[in-house]
Order: structure tokens, then sequence, then C-alpha cells
């Protein structure tokens, strides 16, 4: 339960900051939009300064557009400032302060073309294009991620024109005044407005969409990061992106796998000569050129034994030959061993690794409140007791006839068989494999 609580307050922090941010852009993109519609008035005005007179028969109305677009303009620059700041009355009721904030847009729009019109005493500007400046604050509401905003946002717009044009049309229609306009009927008011509340339901839908691929989005965070924390460290990126392509793989199934024990020999006495750091330092540094072997060659370490590690080829997810990977992983780490105590990076070290191949039970297991991806099955029993053999045998590696069978050739021919040997919990005698080098090794 607190689980589910702490993601959706997550989810809610990821969308009020999304929507902070698209508040924000909202102001910049409507700053610039009134500035390049000014300019454009202010070229059609230079060329058609007489029409423009003929019709307003008063300039008071470009004076009163350019007028208009710098409040707005410094209306937007100080919303952005105060977001940009937190202030306190904004997010202390962000959901007040949105439709505040547009009631404020809209109604600035309608007060503009109240004032031109009792100046001009001329209907003429709610017939001319100035009016589809409501469209512009109806597409940007988009931007505030909110179906309802966006409808509020049409719907304010709509009322508030059809209100001002049939208000004026009226009033004028009953006062004789010597001025000409063309004579649209209310029905036409309403249709426009109709148009408005359109506007504003489909700029409510995209809004919709936006914010539903947003979440979709934020959960495909969540179930990546649900990823990271089941496995931690423990797998490469490409393996990653496998399981999160088929997320069924983490649910408890049978699949064939090969497992690796390695073991560090005489560690106890190291740990008995050495001090507490030295010893974490030295597993760092053999575990950490391991860990990059085993996961460049799709393999998953599964645990930390203190002195070794469990380590799974196959599962997850399977990528490529497991007992190919695992055996030329297995190789790898001796002669790297060899490499570093050659360099004096390390002390004189000696490995056993066991590789076998067989059926698993791969998946979650655990509690609601805690899991862990395990590997369960005789093969991890049987790959534990061979690699215990190498003691035995004074080798390195060995891996079982399982694992020969699904080598290629030329691996193959880096292995020899041993007699066959009689393993604690298998009924019938093991056929072995032991590694050899032509290289030379030192260790």
């Amino acid at each position: 339960m607190l689980k589910y609580l702490y993601k959706m307050i997550s989810v809610e922090e990821h969308y009020n900051k999304e929507i902070s941010k698209s508040e924000r852009l909202q102001s910049v993109i409507l700053i610039g939009l009134l500035a390049l519609e000014a300019i454009f008035l202010l070229v059609i005005y230079f060329f058609y300064s007489k029409e423009y007179l003929k019709m307003f028969n008063t300039h008071i109305s470009i004076y009163a557009i350019l007028i208009f677009t710098a409040v707005i303009i410094i209306y937007e620059s100080l919303i952005h400032y105060l977001m940009g700041k937190k202030c306190k009355f904004i997010f202390i009721n962000p959901r007040f302060f949105r439709y505040l904030n547009s009631f404020s847009e809209v109604s600035l729009l309608s007060i503009l073309l109240i004032f031109i019109v009792e100046y001009s005493q001329n209907i003429v500007i709610l017939q001319s294009p100035a009016t589809l400046t409501y469209f512009i604050f109806i597409i940007l509401s988009t931007l505030r991620l909110n179906f309802k905003l966006s409808l509020f946002t049409g719907t304010l717009a709509a009322i508030e024109f059809i209100f001002i044009s049939v208000y004026y049309s009226n009033y004028f229609s009953n006062t004789p005044v010597d001025i000409s306009y063309p004579d649209l009927t209310g029905m036409q008011y309403l249709g426009q407005g109709l148009i408005m509340i359109i506007a504003g339901i489909g700029a409510g839908f995209v809004a919709d969409l936006i914010k539903k691929k947003m979440k979709v989005s934020w959960s495909n965070i969540n179930e990546k990061n649900e990823v990271i924390d089941l496995f931690g460290q423990q797998i490469s990126p490409q393996i990653a992106d496998n399981i999160l392509n088929n997320r069924n793989e983490l649910l408890g199934k049978r699949k064939k796998v090969c497992v690796m024990f390695l073991d560090i020999r005489k560690f106890t006495p190291f740990v008995e000569k050495h001090q507490p750091e030295e010893v974490v330092a030295y597993l760092n540094t053999l575990f950490s050129f391991m860990i990059n072997i085993i996961e460049s060659h799709q393999g998953v370490i599964n645990q930390f034994l203190g002195d070794g590690f469990m380590a799974t080829f196959g599962a997850p997810v399977k990528i490529g030959n497991s007992s190919q990977n695992a055996a030329e992983a297995a190789q790898e780490i001796i002669e790297k061993i060899n490499v570093e105590f050659n360099k004096g990076n390390i002390p004189k070290t000696r490995i056993g690794i066991g590789l076998h191949y067989d059926e698993a039970v791969t998946g979650n297991i655990g509690s609601s409140k805690r899991k862990q991806y395990s590997i369960t099955g005789k093969v991890v029993i049987m790959a534990s007791r061979i690699e215990q053999l190498n003691k035995k045998y004074k080798t390195k590696l060995l891996i079982s006839e399982e694992v020969h069978n699904q080598l290629n050739n030329i691996t193959k021919g880096r292995f020899v068989r041993l007699e066959s040997s009689k393993i604690k919990g298998s009924e019938n005698p093991v056929s072995l494999y032991k590694f050899i080098n032509n290289k030379n090794l030192t260790i």
C-alpha cells in the first residue's frame, strides 16, 4: 500500500512539475504570438491606412490593439517570472490559479473589444479577424494539460464574445448614429461562439491525450526503475532492455540455463593476514573486472557469496548460446586474473569455476513487500558441487557434459574429458571436462 501511495505521489509530482513547465511555456509562446500579431497589424495598417480610417473613423483601434498587446506581454512576463520563482500565491492553489489566469487572458481581450467599440461607436471590430485572437488562447490552453480548463477557456471566450456582440448590435440598432457597418444577426454571433466552444472541446481532447501519453511515459520509467531496483547493478543495459520488452520473463517459469559458481581459493587465510580495508579493496578489484566479463557475455550475477558468486546465463532472458557465453566468460576470467597478477594489481590468486546446464525454475520469489529474482532447481546444486571438484582435480574450470555438448568446436577443443565422477545428489555418475589453456598461466 505504501509503495502504491509513493508511486502515486511520484506521478503527481511529475505531473505538477510538467504543468508548471507547460504554463511557463504557454506564457512565452503567447508573448511571441501576440508580438507577431501586433507587427503584422502595423504592417497592414501602414499599407491600408485609408481603408482602416474609413472603417473605424478613428486611429484609436490600432493604438488600443498595440496597448493591449503591451499589457498582455507584461502580464504574461509577470506570470512567467512568478512561476519561475515559485510564488506561494500560485503554488498554494495551482488549480485556482490556472482558471484565474485563463479568465484574465480571455477577459483582457474582451475588454479591448469593448473599449474599441465604445470609443469608435462602431461594431466592425467584432466582425474583423481581431476576434480570432480568442482562438490563440483556446489553442494554447492545451499546454495546461486539463480537459476542463480548455473547455472553460473556449466556453468563456464564446460567452464573452456573444454577449459583447449581441449587446452592441442591439445597442447600435436602436441608436441613430450615421455609421455604416455590416448587419450581422445574433444567430451568426451565436454560430461563432459555438465554434469557440467546439474549439475548446477539441483543445481539451488534445490536452487529455497529451496527459495520457505523459502518464504512459512515466509508467515506463517506473517499470524501468522497478527492474533496476530488482536487479540492482547485476545486469547489463542490453539485458535490462530485453526485460522491459519481455516483462513476462520475470514470472515463474521453467527454462534451460547455464549456472556458474566461482570460488576464490584460500580466502580465509588471506583475510586473517590482512586488514579489513585491504580485503575489501582486493575483492572490489577482483569483482570489478569479473562483473564486467559476466555482463559482456550476457550473464547475470544472482548472488555474491563472500569469496565468490553465482551467475546465470540464459535468464531472465536468453541471448545467444547460454553455455557458450558462460564458458567464454569463465575462460576470460581465468586469463584476466593472470594478466592482473603479472601487472601487480592483485596478489597471487587461485579460483575454481563450475558450470552446469539444465532446466531451472526462474522468476520473482517473495512477498508483496519484498521480492527477489531467483534461480532454483537441481542445476544450481550441481553447478556448485562441480565447482568444488576443482579442488580434487587441481583445476580452475570444470564443466558438465551438458555444457560441453552446447559448445562450438573451437571451444570444445580447449577442454579435456575426465573420468566420470559421482556427485552427491546425483544418482548417476557425471561426465566432467576440465579446461586447458595453451597460454602460459603463472597462477
